[in-house]
């Protein structure tokens, strides 16, 4: 190669280095995009991470056949993600935690919220054992259910994705843009090929039942770890679903430290294996089983500080007729979703939820539909100022409970 040639080869590698660092730095999905322009090798890695996720097409002809009854998106590029944790013991390594029935339910269902401008990102955690009105769905053998009042949990085991969409959009009057399903075993990689996240924990854990011991104070969970740290239930805490909730929310927020970090997106070594794990656990809406599709949303929230990646759950209590079931508490529940449907903004506080609305059970076989009229005006009331945004109890991305 004469000197010439040599001089322009590295000015070339130099400008593909660049490109390469910028994407990474919009995204842990535009590396993949970004290698495909290598060719060969780089192509390789990108279709063996694009062919990984698996597109739920049975939820979208469901959640077609009920368009009609569907809410309507209020504002303009605001999206509603749900994210599934499922809790089936089928698969690699999975059995390990309990007996695999032929069944699973909904682990952990998370509503996220990016605001239009992605100015803000809102999970809202439902818990599984809320009381809610399921609709008739159609189950995988292909006959269909009746519509039933039960803990929300039921959705997915009755119908899947498609049913817990419909039960969701029916509890909050949200628009569900978009779904996605992980199970255990990617969640473990994931955080495996992430080495680890850190947590801090204000005591010992000792949990038998999740084969999880650890000390006080600063941990970094492996994958095992980290899925019994955010499953555990009975052994730890006051042993509540309100209590496993915050600490699945502490640990996303903890994990989105990790994967933030430049020794993650800017090292490809780092990078690709957490790719391989995170697209092989899921199971996506077409719009999004691509990494196309996953880079067309995630390249939006790139730049969202983590003071604005806010994790909260719907407002709730104890149910009237069962303590061990949960209810909606209102009208603090219905100014929540009021507020996801209008992309207004939602403030979080790190307190005891201080709020205690009116016991609120519905009947028996009703399903729960918002009216999108919370807090409107009244015929014949005086306009008054704007109020101020409600807080819920909450937490973000920013938060260090080890400081």
């Amino acid at each position: 190669m004469t000197r010439t040639a040599r001089a322009r080869s590295l000015r070339a590698a130099a400008s593909r280095r660049g490109p390469v660092r910028r994407w990474a730095r919009r995204g842990a999905l535009g590396v993949a995009l970004v290698l495909t322009a290598t060719g060969g090798a780089g192509w390789a890695v990108y279709a063996k991470l694009d062919s990984n996720i698996t597109s739920d097409r049975a939820a979208a002809a469901e959640l077609a056949r009920y368009e009609r009854e569907r809410p309507t998106s209020l504002v303009r590029d605001a999206q509603n993600i749900l994210l599934i944790g499922s809790d089936s013991r089928a698969g690699d390594g999975n059995r390990r935690y309990g007996r695999d029935s032929g069944t699973e339910r909904s682990d952990t269902v998370i509503l996220l919220h990016l605001s239009a401008g992605r100015r803000s990102a809102t999970a809202v955690s439902i818990p599984r054992d809320l009381m809610v009105g399921i609709p008739g769905c159609r189950r995988p053998d292909g006959s269909r259910s009746e519509p039933m009042f039960a803990m929300f949990n039921l959705a997915y085991q009755v119908g899947g994705s498609a049913c817990t969409v419909r039960t969701v959009e029916r509890l909050t009057n949200v628009r569900v843009d978009h779904h996605m399903v992980v199970d255990f075993h990617g969640f473990k990689e994931m955080v495996d090929a992430l080495h680890g996240v850190e947590i801090c924990l204000r005591k010992p854990i000792n949990d038998k039942a999740a084969k999880l011991r650890l000390p006080a104070g600063k941990v970094t969970l492996n994958g095992e770890q980290a899925l019994g740290y955010v499953r555990a239930r009975k052994s730890l805490g006051d042993g509540s679903d309100t209590d496993r909730i915050n600490r699945q929310q502490r640990f996303l927020a903890a994990l989105v430290h990790k994967v933030q970090s430049n020794d993650v997106l800017l090292n490809p070594v780092r990078l690709y294996p957490v790719l391989d794990a995170a697209t092989s656990s899921l199971t996506t809406d077409p719009a999004l089983a691509s990494l196309r599709g996953l880079y067309e949303l995630v390249r939006g929230v790139r730049d969202i500080p983590t003071e604005r990646v806010q994790f909260l759950t719907v407002p709730r209590e104890s149910y009237i007729y069962n303590a061990n079931r949960d209810q909606l508490v209102e009208p603090e529940a219905e100014r929540l979703f009021e507020r996801l449907r209008r992309d207004a903004p939602v403030e979080v506080v790190d307190s005891p939820d201080t709020s205690h609305g009116p016991r609120r059970a519905f009947p028996h076989g009703s399903s729960r539909h918002g009216d999108g009229k919370s807090g409107a005006k009244r015929p014949g009331e005086p306009a008054g100022p704007t109020p101020p945004a409600p807080t819920f109890r909450g937490n973000t991305a920013a938060e260090n409970p080890c400081e």
